[in-house]
């Protein structure tokens, strides 16, 4: 397919927007100088802004811009909108951590912002507590119930079993609990969408090269991969051992071609790796936590490292189809990571790393 335009406009104009405590602020948003947010698997955007914090008045005189009293300030509700200006996205909500003042001769002063979205509330939470005959997913829930959060949560209704915090932040722990069962976190605006990796898909993207995708470096790498994966244990109440394997990719993963697993066989040798490090009690909780074990390092098979033009949809979860590479790489790529940049001598533009689990036909 090929890439569908990020404005319908002529000339593609993206400078960002901000909103303070809900509302839009011109002043805040005409001094923007230079903006960075960025987000990864298993949740929570941090968002870096570098402002003017001198500004002109109508009788000719001029004041900072953010001193004393401005709305811009520690604990201010900030959103961030970019992309077409005439149809700007929200790429960012959450709450202002910290405040930098810069000051050099014969420069006017600025300022620099640092915001957390909604899971700041999660990393900042530690604590010691037992989650007794609960699924991964009624954990999720009680933890977006504590943090204020609406949850969004799809499968993960199994196991049901004990699952210990043992001081831990919030964040840590969810990411660790879901992640061994191969589940994803994130933040969208007020609501905390837990969910397989698998079930993921935060839009749909195509990138070409020389086109909205302006550099790519893509690495296909052997030396993560394995051909079985095993995790096993001990059921104190049976008073039995307990075991499970996995050697092929479980779960849906977007691309097509040839898997990791199945190169290293053929180029290479078997090789397995087992998990000893993880507590499981039952069969069919130790063959979940190999089969996650394995999708994680089958998706990294093909890494992606790309910047593209200033694009709000190109989120964490997004499946981005990349074209004019060599024809093995053309492949579709599941965004771990997103890092939106915008300054004043670049514009707008999106730096990504993505993967496949998949190498296309020579």
């Amino acid at each position: 397919m090929s890439e569908a335009p990020v404005s319908a406009a002529v000339v593609y104009s993206a400078r960002p927007t901000l909103r303070i405590s809900g509302a839009a602020d011109a002043r805040a948003s005409e001094l923007l100088l230079d903006m960075r947010m960025e987000e990864h698997e298993g949740g929570m955007s941090a968002l870096e802004l570098r402002l003017s914090n001198w500004a002109s008045l109508d009788n000719g005189g001029a004041e900072y811009a953010f001193g004393a009293g401005a709305k811009l300030k520690l604990g201010a509700a900030l959103e961030v909108y970019t992309g077409d200006e005439t149809e700007p996205r929200e790429i960012f909500r959450g709450t202002v951590s910290a405040l930098e003042s810069h000051y050099s001769t014969g420069g006017a002063p600025e300022i620099v912002v640092l915001a957390e979205d909604a899971l700041q509330r999660a990393r900042m939470a530690r604590r010691s507590r037992v989650h007794t005959d609960k699924s991964p997913a009624d954990v999720a829930n009680a933890i977006a119930a504590d943090l204020g959060l609406t949850p969004v949560v799809a499968g993960l209704t199994a196991p049901t079993g004990t699952w210990a915090q043992l001081n831990e932040s919030d964040l840590a722990f969810l990411r660790r609990l879901i992640g061994r069962f191969d589940g994803d976190v994130q933040v969208v605006g007020t609501e905390l969408h837990v969910s397989p990796r698998a079930d993921v898909r935060r839009g749909a993207i195509d990138l070409e090269l020389n086109g909205q995708l302006a550099s790519a470096r893509i690495t296909v790498d052997l030396s993560g991969q394995a051909t079985k994966i095993t995790a096993r244990g001990w059921n104190a109440a049976d008073g039995r051992s307990v075991s499970g394997e996995a050697s092929a990719l479980t779960h849906g993963a977007p691309g097509r071609g040839r898997e990791g697993a199945a190169l290293l066989r053929e180029l290479m040798s078997d090789r397995a790796e087992h998990i000893g490090h993880v507590a499981v009690g039952t069969d069919d909780e130790a063959r979940a936590v190999a089969e996650a074990a394995f999708d994680l390092r089958g998706r990294r098979f093909v890494k992606l490292e790309g910047i593209a033009e200033g694009n709000a949809k190109l989120r964490v979860g997004a499946h981005c189809t990349v074209t004019g590479v060599e024809h093995r790489f053309e492949n579709t790529y599941y965004v771990t990571r997103s890092c939106h940049r915008y300054d004043l001598v670049e514009g707008y533009r999106t730096e990504f790393t993505a993967e496949c689990a998949y190498l296309g036909d020579d």
